[in-house]
């Protein structure tokens, strides 16, 4: 459990660097994103070996009702993802759509996988999403303008969605994981 709780750590910190020490991260220019994007490697790979060597505490599993719910809610969260790159109408709505899809998938997983691992990494990475929206919204305050958006963005972002859905449903099969039940 140590290790989910290092990556978790690690995962936190190198999002907040930014926000909460904008001068430091500053003073490391363009080595700062590769610093970034290898500390959050390192966080992702300490988060899954912690995971899949946990001794958890088994509270429920999934059914066949949870199983469905969850897969409804990971379409929903990599349509979230993909419009926020696509700049999709649902992102008129919702500000930030990449950490909505994070709370998206983390309740998703939290259905489905009632064990005390999955409460550690899920939940905190749950938490992660929305003290990040809470902080960004603070330093940001209130958005700009919505622009319009044509069609052709909104049907990449459903082709992207179902694409993803079927490559990460692929891997979890792959590694033991079956997400159809």
């Amino acid at each position: 459990m140590i290790l989910i709780i290092l990556g978790l750590a690690l995962w936190v910190g190198l999002h907040f660097w930014k926000r909460i020490a904008p001068d430091h991260r500053a003073q490391f220019g363009d080595k700062g994103r590769g610093i970034v994007a290898a500390g959050l490697a390192v966080s992702i790979i300490l988060m899954i070996i912690g995971y899949r060597m946990a001794d958890s505490t088994f509270y429920w599993g999934r059914s066949t009702a949870t199983t469905g719910i969850n897969n409804l809610l990971m379409l929903l969260a990599f349509y979230l993802f993909a419009s926020s790159g696509a700049k999709t109408r649902i992102t008129k709505m919702i500000r930030h759509p990449q950490l909505t899809a994070v709370m998206v998938w983390a309740v998703a997983h939290l259905l489905v996988n009632g064990d005390t691992a999955s409460f550690v990494l899920f939940g905190g990475l749950l938490v992660w999403a929305v003290a990040e929206v809470i902080v960004i919204n603070r330093a940001e305050g209130p958005r700009g303008p919505y622009h319009e958006v044509p069609i052709k963005k909104e049907i990449t972002a459903v082709i992207a969605t179902f694409v993803v859905f079927t490559v990460v449903a692929l891997i979890h099969l792959w590694l033991g994981y079956n997400p159809f039940g």
